[in-house]
């Protein structure tokens, strides 16, 4: 079978969502191939060892990291990443938002942000991984959704859409009745954690009990390392948020966390259809007479 390697439009995504979780030395590697693809991929693997001040075998694991095989894999994505910048594409503009911003500045900077957002989040998603979660919940007696705070948001998001094409959903927005409901969870039935950090001990507390207790569960979150996917048997990376003060990463993380979940609940009406869509069109009946 033949291998298939994260596309070069994929690549800046994945140094973006990964960085955060590699050691220092395997940062500024990430960070010189997303920031000079060209200037990389003339480079040997020795070459770029010294460039960026670390060792071969740093480069190395940082190609494997990103998802090449080896570091001849990484180069020929750096040369077609290039290849793309140098085709016409406008330059990134800087998402910062001042105090003294015009409103109009503040429009255009949160909605590029977005964007990227949902464009990294996109090129990272493992379709594997989605297709397999799809399948869990299409089929699940049950499924749970844990998320606080703004992915608590999202977490609601998802239970409301499953209820609306007849699946049996819940989203707990206490940690205690989160917990005592993965209690009652069992093979056949689905948890799913939101978690952007993915260290969110109310969150994975829930997950853990959900996955003792013989439950599918899947992760949503930023951090494909993390602690909650310790207890995920599918994970699904959304973009790593870009905070600044005047935008939490709870902003920026939610638009990738959405994403995900629309993904996750289209696959599974599709899977559905036969049922989801009588039970959709009557959702819609029930409440047409408040739209008049």
């Amino acid at each position: 079978m033949k291998e298939t390697f994260p596309p070069p439009a994929a690549l800046a995504a994945k140094v973006r969502t990964l960085a955060p979780s590699m050691t220092r030395s395997m940062q500024r590697v990430a960070e010189a191939v997303a920031s000079d693809p060209a200037g990389c991929a003339a480079l040997t693997v020795t070459g770029l060892a010294e460039r960026t001040g670390t060792s071969e075998a740093t480069v190395v694991r940082t190609a494997r990291l990103l998802g090449y095989p080896g570091y001849r894999d990484l180069r020929l994505a750096l040369a077609g990443l290039a290849a793309q910048q140098q085709s016409g594409r406008s330059p990134a503009i800087t998402t910062d938002i001042a105090v003294d911003d015009p409103i109009a500045d503040v429009v255009a900077k949160l909605a590029y942000d977005e964007q990227q957002t949902l464009a990294d989040t996109a090129a990272g998603l493992d379709t594997v991984q989605l297709g397999a979660a799809v399948a869990a919940v299409a089929a699940a007696r049950r499924t749970d959704v844990y998320g606080i705070g703004a992915s608590g948001l999202v977490a609601q998001d998802l239970t409301q859409k499953l209820l609306r094409i007849g699946l049996m959903a819940h989203a707990p927005g206490d940690p205690h009745l989160a917990v005592t409901n993965a209690v009652q969870l069992r093979g056949g039935d689905v948890a799913v954690a939101i978690t952007h950090s993915g260290s969110t001990g109310d969150v994975i507390e829930p997950l853990r009990v959900a996955f003792e207790r013989g439950a599918t569960t899947v992760a949503i979150t930023g951090r494909p390392d993390s602690p909650v996917t310790a207890y995920a048997d599918h994970v699904l990376t959304t973009s790593t948020a870009r905070e600044s003060e005047l935008r939490p990463a709870a902003m920026s993380s939610r638009t990738g966390q959405l994403l995900v979940v629309d993904c996750l609940f289209v696959g599974v009406a599709q899977r559905t259809y036969e049922s989801a869509a009588p039970a959709l069109a009557a959702s819609y009946e029930a409440l047409a007479h408040r739209h008049r």
